[in-house]
């Protein structure tokens, strides 16, 4: 029996193929529980381009509570727009490593849009 996270890492390998073979530089997005992460990875897929997430001191200041709300979500979708702006990158493609685009995933993809990345 296949279980839910091999699941999930199944649906994201057809996309983490695709968007290799685009030779695009990739926004990555990974959720847990407790607190969300999203990378800038380079078109070769060998560098971390740009970071943001829930665990970084200068976001839990923003935040009330937790980092596993759709709030902090959004807080790091604009963090990391703002980063990738100044790293010279205009327009990215979206991994959402198997999860549905929906909740937390959805909210960090339309504050990075609203901060001017493109995907």
């Amino acid at each position: 029996m296949i279980s839910k996270n091999m699941s999930r890492l199944r649906r994201a390998q057809a996309t983490r193929r695709r968007i290799a073979r685009l030779r695009a530089v990739r926004l990555a997005v990974h959720r847990t529980n407790q607190h969300i992460y999203a990378n800038i990875i380079s078109a070769d897929g060998d560098r971390i381009l740009a970071s943001a997430s829930t665990v970084e001191p200068e976001v839990r200041t923003q935040l009330a509570g937790r980092g596993g709300n759709v709030a902090a979500a959004a807080v790091v979708g604009a963090r990391i727009a703002e980063k990738a702006k100044a790293a010279g990158i205009e327009a990215v493609a979206f991994d959402r490593s198997g999860f549905r685009f929906h909740g937390r995933i959805k909210a960090l993809a339309e504050a990075a849009r609203q901060a001017g990345l493109k995907f």
